[in-house]
């Protein structure tokens, strides 16, 4: 059993260690909730940032204790002899700024009043999430890492790395993501962030955490839950299948197998995350886009990366459809960087980057592979379009 001890980065104290935000706004005392797994190499080249989702955490594999019945969210795809080999490479996941699994952000205490920040934290962007991670990049004195890797809000951190620290990462693999959201995503969160502010427990985000504005909170996850989601995947898993009877009820209770499963999920996302957090990491992709500092040009936004890319796209994935993924890949070539696009043919929608282990972790690992072996012998491939 592959047991993995959390840690947390503490910025310290003082003007000197706030962290400057995008809102022109600056945190002071902030911690970020980390994990690591596998060990550095003598020239500190083997670092492999994972990057979670909006409902992940820095778990992203093995086990915390020998009780626990379910490893890391990610525990398919890394760990010793997977496809993000631990025993290849260091990699480290955290939670991120404005999470609520061991993170500063909305339920942390803020040190000018000692009390909660509730709906007083700043709000917070993605590239906000980025310089914070680059502080505990430094701090576990890694000068470059070999790739950055992740999914959906992870990829578009992937994204930020690459914009912001461009001689500090070597390989981006952004997954199932997109350098701009969309207008429809942005409508999805909406609704979402209104149900858990209409929601009477909720207070102005000042709710006893021990009684959230749970109807809120889960009613959002149901309707995010369907976007991660696809037609073929619901047909062949739900159908109009009944959940409880052989015939409608003719009320309005649950009765499709379908609803029980969303009503399922929202109750149990509700027993593990934070309201408020859910309205400020949501918020924070809205605001998500890549091209906004260069007056809508997205290949301009990638004038000073560096470094090799691989973006992975599903077809199924209508959240962040292939088309999005094609955009990013036209800008990167316009810039002349060495680029690897795929789009992996699968019928579970966006949560596929989760579920497609065989095809994506052979991809990502031979990609990785190669990323190391060029790193190690000092290459440096030539851009390619």
């Amino acid at each position: 059993m592959l047991l993995i001890e959390p840690q947390n980065y503490d910025f310290g104290p003082g003007e000197e260690n706030a962290l400057e935000l995008d809102c022109r706004k600056k945190l002071y005392e902030v911690t970020l909730r980390y994990e690591t797994c596998g060990k550095l190499n003598a020239d500190r080249s083997n670092a492999v940032l994972i990057e979670h989702a909006l409902s992940g955490d820095a778990h992203v594999t093995g086990y915390h204790t020998p009780e626990d019945r379910k490893p890391g969210w990610w525990a398919e795809m890394v760990g010793p002899g997977k496809a993000i080999d631990t025993d290849r490479y260091f990699v480290i996941c955290s939670n991120i700024l404005g999470g609520c699994s061991g993170s500063t952000g909305p339920r942390s205490i803020d040190p000018a009043t000692g009390k909660p920040y509730n709906m007083n934290f700043p709000v917070i962007t993605i590239a906000d999430m980025v310089r914070a991670q680059k502080r505990l990049i430094d701090h576990l004195g890694i000068s470059k890492l070999l790739a950055v890797v992740g999914g959906s809000m992870g990829g578009m951190q992937v994204l930020q790395w690459m914009i912001d620290y461009p001689d500090s990462v070597a390989a981006a693999v952004p997954i199932a993501t997109t350098a701009q959201n969309s207008a429809q995503n942005i409508a999805f969160n909406w609704v979402g962030r209104e149900a858990i502010i209409s929601d009477p427990k909720f207070d102005g985000g000042n709710y006893d955490p021990e009684n959230p504005p749970g109807k809120g909170l889960s009613t959002a996850r149901m309707l995010a839950h369907i976007t991660y989601l696809s037609d073929e995947t619901m047909g062949r898993k739900f159908g109009r299948n009944l959940q409880e009877n052989d015939h409608y009820a003719f009320d309005f209770r649950r009765d499709f197998a379908v609803e029980s499963y969303l009503q399922h999920q929202g109750r149990r996302f509700v027993e593990r995350f934070d309201a408020n957090s859910y309205c400020y990491i949501t918020r924070a992709i809205d605001y998500f886009d890549l091209a906004d500092r260069t007056n809508g040009d997205l290949a301009a936004a990638f004038h000073s990366a560096k470094g090799k890319f691989l973006v992975v796209s599903f077809s199924s994935d209508w959240l962040f459809p292939t088309k999005q993924a094609r955009a990013l890949v036209k800008a990167l070539l316009a810039n002349h960087l060495e680029t690897n696009f795929c789009e992996i043919q699968s019928g579970y929608g966006h949560d596929a980057f989760l579920l497609e282990i065989d095809t994506l972790g052979a991809m990502v690992g031979a990609f990785l592979a190669n990323t190391l072996n060029e790193v190690s012998s000092g290459k440096q491939r030539g851009a390619q379009s």
